[in-house]
């Protein structure tokens, strides 16, 4: 039997390690999880540092038309493991025709489609597995997967419109960030050798972009640019740890614009997925512990799991989540009214419809104020550098056409 390391944090918060015989990832997570340990990384002795392979994932659209597909195939009739067969023989991306055929032998040899499901979890996440054993206890698996997938298709939707509020801004930044470098390291020293042969004082905006291109073409510069890149490691290596995760998500919720429109997402997120795991049958302690681990932010995961031990200590769901001060006002009091009138799933389902569209609405005006600005500082940066090149051409031709 394999022995497996671990790591995580249990109810205290307080960092958990340790080594323990499984048969598989999936058994000795469920079985940690029963211990309340929330585990951050999970690997087998001897194996840790496995080469990736890169691109051999699944995408979410990909899971999303598995899932799709899948449900029309149980309503229709078909026997599971024909559904897993024929599944797995029409997809074209060979990892997860791989994890299809392995899921459909486990239920070939006795296991549940869950039990099957939960030992691929980097394709079928606890929220997944725990929707379709809930299914296959309650006899509506085809119902559960056509909520899963209309769950993930909103959820590949609110990442794209992530994607969109970002790939604009870093694009033209990357490409001003270039250009100026250009413009320092290649197209300056033109003009100082030009200046070096001519009898004329150097304005101060000269002298500073002169400054600035003997420091981009410097062994000083790419000191700089290695400082720059060995810092985004090494903050991206620190958002890896539980501790630089809450700091770095607490200053991503605090910044004017950019912090609204994520934690619009993150209530947006959490509400749809605590409503597709309530309608589909999940308790609400497993399906709040589902939520915390999927909600993408540390400080809206600290607040889920500070309510779910408030709700296990026999408190209603909305008071912690006041309490919290993450979710706004009107996003507390809908859940108030959910509980109040035993329509929780249909509530959050309303909430998390109505903050996908503020989503949305915010990204749009977010690009639409954002658009202009960038244009404005870039042309002034080029701009800058460029007349500061020409200003002492044009204070040589004023003391020739004095002479």
């Amino acid at each position: 039997m394999p022995v497996f390391t671990y790591r995580g944090t249990n109810r205290a918060g307080a960092t958990v390690t340790g080594e323990r015989q499984s048969e598989n990832k999936a058994q000795l997570a469920a079985a940690l999880r029963r211990e309340q340990i929330n585990v951050s990384k999970l690997s087998e002795k001897g194996k840790e540092f496995n080469i990736p392979t890169f691109g051999a994932g699944v995408d979410s659209k990909e899971l999303a038309v598995f899932t799709r597909q899948f449900s029309v195939m149980i309503d229709a009739g078909l026997p599971l493991v024909q559904c897993l067969e024929i599944l797995a023989g029409q997809q074209e991306n060979k990892t997860f025709q791989k994890i299809l055929n392995g899921v459909r032998g486990s239920v070939e040899g006795g296991a549940t489609l869950s039990a099957s499901m939960k030992q691929h979890e980097k394709v079928f996440d606890a929220l997944y597995y725990n929707m379709v054993e809930a299914g296959e206890t309650g006899g509506i698996l085809d119902t559960i997967l056509q909520r899963l997938s209309m769950y993930i298709e909103k959820n590949v939707k609110l990442k794209r419109a992530v994607k969109s509020a970002l790939i604009y801004p870093v694009a033209v930044i990357s490409i001003a960030a270039m250009v100026i470098t250009l413009l320092l390291w290649k197209v300056v020293p033109i003009f100082v050798t030009l200046f070096n042969g001519l009898d004329v004082d150097l304005p101060l905006p000269t002298r500073i972009v002169i400054g600035l291109s003997n420091f981009v073409g410097s062994y000083y510069g790419l000191g700089l640019l290695i400082f720059g890149i060995a810092t985004g490691f090494a903050i991206k290596f620190w958002y890896g740890t539980p501790q630089g995760r809450m700091v770095i998500d607490t200053i991503v919720l605090k910044i004017p614009v950019v912090g609204d429109v994520m934690r619009k997402i993150s209530v947006a997120r959490f509400t749809r997925t605590l409503g597709t795991l309530i309608s589909s049958g999940v308790p609400i302690l497993e399906g709040l512990d589902i939520t915390a681990r999927t909600s993408g932010n540390a400080v809206v995961e600290r607040a889920i799991s500070e309510t779910r031990k408030a709700v296990e200590a026999g408190r209603s769901l909305v008071d912690p989540l006041k309490e919290s001060e993450v979710f706004p006002g009107m996003v507390t009091q809908m859940i108030g009214v959910g509980e109040q009138t035993g329509a929780m799933d249909a509530m959050l389902q309303k909430i998390a419809d109505f903050y996908e569209d503020e989503v949305d609405a915010a990204v749009k005006d977010m690009l639409t104020a954002i658009e202009p600005i960038m244009i404005v500082v870039l042309g002034v940066i080029v701009g800058g550098v460029v007349i500061s090149m020409y200003l002492p051409l044009f204070s040589l031709i004023s003391k020739l056409a004095g002479h």
